[in-house]
């Protein structure tokens, strides 16, 4: 897969001709202004609420000033669960009859958990981030050498600007892929 990728974009570069010959971060990101966002004192509740509204798997964490200080995703919120120390510790290999009806209970179990905590109790501090002028190449690199789903994009400051998606890249590779076929 990253072979395709690679091959995608190197062609792209070479036939398209974006800015200097390359595409960047900034052609592609989802722009602050579109972007979901909560803060460290955000709870749990809130920022689960939000996923599901919005559809999303995760946000970046900010202050008041816009400066990036951690990302939380869907699997943060839902580690909870495992850091309390009440995890399934089953393995069984085949699922019980009402193994459903226990999975919905084991996420109202989980849900019940979450008052009180907030964001910056379950984000990862620190995470990787790109800015506007990386080459759309090596983040999609980043985002499959990780498996991360998103890159917060920051300028100089520190201050989130956008985020590059696993699905921004797909775009990328789809457009790239039409502008050659066009060539």
């Amino acid at each position: 897969m990253k072979e395709n990728c690679s091959f995608l974009f190197d062609k792209f570069v070479v036939f398209g001709q974006p800015r200097n010959g390359i595409y960047t971060v900034g052609d592609f990101m989802t722009g602050k202004e579109e972007l979901y966002v909560v803060k460290s004192t955000t709870t749990v509740d809130q920022a689960l609420e939000m996923l599901v509204e919005n559809r999303i798997t995760g946000f970046p964490v900010i202050d008041d000033d816009w400066k990036l200080v951690g990302l939380v995703s869907d699997y943060d919120l839902l580690a909870l669960d495992s850091i309390s120390g009440t995890g399934r510790t089953d393995t069984d290999m085949f699922p019980e009859v009402d193994s459903t009806w226990k999975t919905f209970n084991e996420v109202q179990n989980l849900l019940s958990k979450t008052n009180g905590q907030l964001v910056g109790d379950v984000m990862t501090p620190a995470p990787v981030v790109v800015r506007e002028s990386t080459n759309l190449e090596d983040a999609a690199r980043l985002l499959l050498e990780t498996k991360y789903r998103r890159l917060p994009v920051v300028d100089g400051d520190g201050k989130l600007v956008g985020i590059i998606t696993r699905g921004n890249v797909v775009r990328a590779a789809l457009q790239i892929k039409r502008s050659i076929e066009m060539v």
